[in-house]
């Protein structure tokens, strides 16, 4: 998921909110034919977590936007916990097969490398605003069962960005002497993405993804080698 710092815990504040209804909102029987109670039910947890918080939305706040009963609630998930995780699970490992596919056609090139899971990082934070954002805030409130199951797959990019610095700085295309801290720092401006990039702004995905590209080579000190 691109760098994981330390969070503080999460707001101890219970109190649920109802997520609003869309105008025109399908009755229950409509709804289903527009999809599984499953795919229902995550759909309106993800928007219900990313604009209230975890702490802001009950279960029955969840079933009642999705348009299921509690019973088939129950079903798919037996709580809210289980229903954060498979969210934040699935953002995860959609993260990673991008990043993955970014990667694997990027050559042996450290630089390569980088700009390839830059490019990647930057293209899935603007396009999955909803899924980043709660993949970057709200893993503290999972129990630490949940949050264990996810740390490996969590630290795998952090360990990718390593290897990736690690390799240009031993063949003496990146020069910085902080490759930690140029690690931090790139992944933090990407993952920053999903906070502030308004497709509709002035900055097309294309531009922002060369700039970012501009930065992080400036944060790992790169260096173009002669030929």
């Amino acid at each position: 998921m691109g760098y994981r710092e330390p969070v503080p815990s999460g707001s101890s504040n219970t109190s649920a909110t109802t997520p609003r209804r869309r105008a025109g909102r399908p009755t229950s029987a409509a709804s289903k034919e527009r999809g599984d109670g499953r795919t229902l039910v995550t759909a309106a947890a993800r928007e219900a977590f990313a604009e209230y918080g975890y702490h802001g939305v009950s279960i029955r706040a969840i079933a009642k936007a999705a348009d299921v009963s509690m019973s088939a609630m129950y079903h798919y998930y037996p709580g809210k916990q289980e229903l954060l995780f498979a969210l934040l699970q699935d953002g995860i490992a959609d993260y990673h097969r991008i990043c993955r596919a970014a990667l694997d056609v990027a050559g042996d090139d450290p630089v390569a490398h980088l700009d390839a899971l830059v490019g990647a990082t930057v293209r899935y934070r603007a396009t999955h605003k909803v899924e980043s954002n709660l993949m970057l805030s709200e893993v503290r409130n999972l129990n630490e069962d949940f949050q264990a199951q996810l740390r490996e797959p969590q630290d795998a990019a952090t360990t990718t960005m390593t290897e990736i610095i690690s390799a240009g700085i031993r063949s003496g295309q990146f020069t910085t002497k902080y490759p930690d801290d140029a690690r931090r720092a790139v992944f933090a401006m990407c993952n920053s993405v999903a906070h502030w990039y308004d497709p509709s702004g002035p900055i097309s995905l294309d531009e922002l993804v060369t700039r970012y590209w501009e930065l992080a080579h400036a944060l790992v000190g790169y260096r173009e080698q002669a030929d």
